[in-house]
């Protein structure tokens, strides 16, 4: 473990659960040669201020990685996931087909299948529970049902409930889990089953779109509506279509991702010795040019 901070770091930004760019859930991706230490992480991705910003380094023939929001280091980050992916496949080794992950939450694998990519997670398993105090204030509905997780989860009557929801995130971040899933069948838009996320305790108002949410949720509507397969929308302004299959204790997802942004960030030279700190550290992005995109690509 080096303590110290990488002057330049390769950084790239991509939209995962998205057909084209400003759509799904924009994550950033540091491409690291040796960890610095988690309050480095923290910092630069309070500074990107993005839902999540993925850190990849290389160990063996896969890589490992790690996803920090705004505040918090994630267990598992879905989208943070196929940022990753896309930067291995598409950018560090374009040869390849497939990119296994070491992570906090045990191997992901992101597999490319003609212009998507493959998954796999593990499900998350969620249990009734009773509603705690101050939800149905919190999301401005009583839910039909509430169940317990990695967040809360409130079941919903329909998906136009969950599209129209307008919560009170000061009362959702006062909650003793650190999000809310708001989830119900979609008749009516296009899918299966139609959810939110709010998680604003991590630094996250809404988020777009959540790899982590289908894992708890695609097993819950599976055994509800009694098929495997399932198309699940995320209602959030920016929109997500996401395939998903339950397969035995994993899951998994399938979508699109869309390029944004490569570049470099580029911090003062640190001592080892140093610890970052968010207001120590100061992140500039350099953008390429066009012509070095081209030859990059």
């Amino acid at each position: 473990m080096n303590p110290g901070v990488p002057a330049r770091i390769p950084y790239f930004q991509v939209d995962s659960f998205a057909e084209r760019p400003f759509a799904g859930n924009p994550a950033g991706v540091c491409v690291l040669d040796d960890w610095p230490d988690a309050a480095a992480m923290q910092a630069i991705a309070a500074e990107n201020a993005m839902p999540a910003t993925a850190f990849l380094r290389r160990e063996g023939e896969g890589y490992a990685l790690r996803w920090f929001t705004p505040r918090v280091e994630e267990e598992m980050c879905g989208h943070g996931t196929l940022a990753a992916a896309w930067v291995v496949l598409e950018r560090l080794e374009p040869g390849r087909d497939a990119v296994t992950f070491a992570t906090r939450a045990g191997p992901l694998t992101v597999a490319r299948e003609g212009g998507r990519y493959l998954l796999d997670v593990p499900a998350r398993a969620i249990m009734p529970c009773a509603a705690p105090a101050g939800l149905a204030a919190a999301i401005g509905v009583e839910p039909l049902e509430v169940l317990r997780g990695a967040s809360y989860v409130a079941v919903l009557a329909d998906a136009g409930t969950v599209a129209r929801l307008s919560p009170d995130l000061a009362r959702i971040a006062a909650l003793d889990l650190p999000g809310v899933i708001v989830t119900a069948p979609g008749a009516g838009h296009g899918c299966d089953i139609a959810s939110r996320y709010f998680a604003p305790a991590k630094g996250i108002p809404e988020d777009p779109a959540t790899g982590s949410l289908h894992a708890q949720v695609v097993p819950f509507w599976a055994g509800r509506l009694g098929r495997t397969t399932l198309v699940a929308r995320q209602l959030s302004r920016r929109g997500a279509t996401i395939g998903c299959e339950l397969r035995g204790d994993r899951v998994r997802l399938s979508a699109a991702v869309a390029p944004y942004l490569a570049g470099t960030i580029e911090l003062p030279d640190q001592p080892a010795s140093s610890r970052c700190t968010v207001s120590q550290v100061s992140c500039g992005i350099v953008i390429p040019s066009a012509s070095d995109l081209r030859r990059r690509a």
